[in-house]
């Protein structure tokens, strides 16, 4: 097994996460899951079942999600054995 790319992984997770946060919150905005975004408010500043309140949502996902992927792909290299 080799190491994964911190740099593949933050990105790949900010935009999964991003595009996830993004329809839930548009969604909302139809009444679908508005306690999800109500919930994750508390944490996304401007977070809201809106359409603009989905793109701000959006990009705090992408940078939650970037982050996340950058400790898991770090972590992971420090544990995985050297080929």
């Amino acid at each position: 097994m080799g190491k994964l790319s911190v740099m593949g992984l933050a990105v790949s997770l900010g935009v999964t996460w991003a595009f996830f946060v993004l329809c839930i919150g548009w969604c909302a905005a139809f009444g679908w899951g508005t306690g999800v975004v109500e919930t994750m408010s508390t944490l996304y500043i401007g977070y809201a079942p809106t359409w603009l309140g989905g793109l701000i949502g959006a990009l705090w996902g992408f940078f939650d999600g970037a982050v996340a992927g950058i400790i898991i792909a770090l972590i992971y290299n420090l544990f995985v054995k050297k080929v």
